[in-house]
């Protein structure tokens, strides 16, 4: 069993950058690859960025270039720096973790980004 706790989110101006934090506890973090997702209002919700166990990291294509996945396995905790935040990046995002071999997934309770002027 994993807990995820999000937090980071929060109102910013377009152009402008958020770094957003999952911990993670109740199991062994560095076997799981971490994922962050995002749903906008009325849509799916779909990955962002993905890092494995190893810090091999993968990217959606609209954030490529702004955004960066990293983990700190000492501190049970990966992040999302995202720059350049255009409003089209509004949406609530998730911290997601997937054991890569037993095939459970675990989710956080979200985080609000919200990009406006």
């Amino acid at each position: 069993q994993v807990q995820l706790v999000e937090s980071g989110g929060g109102l910013v101006q377009p152009g402008g950058s958020l770094r957003l934090s999952c911990v993670a506890s109740g199991s062994i973090f560095s076997i799981y690859f971490m994922n962050w997702y995002r749903q906008a209002p009325g849509k799916q919700r779909d990955v962002v960025a993905t890092i494995s166990s190893g810090g091999r990291t993968n990217y959606t294509d609209s954030v490529k270039g702004r955004f960066t996945i990293s983990r700190d396995n000492a501190k049970n905790t990966v992040y999302l720096q995202m720059n350049s935040l255009e409003p089209e990046d509004t949406a609530v995002y998730y911290c997601n973790a997937h054991h890569p071999y037993i095939g459970l997934n675990y989710w956080g309770q979200g985080t609000q980004v919200t990009v406006s002027a």
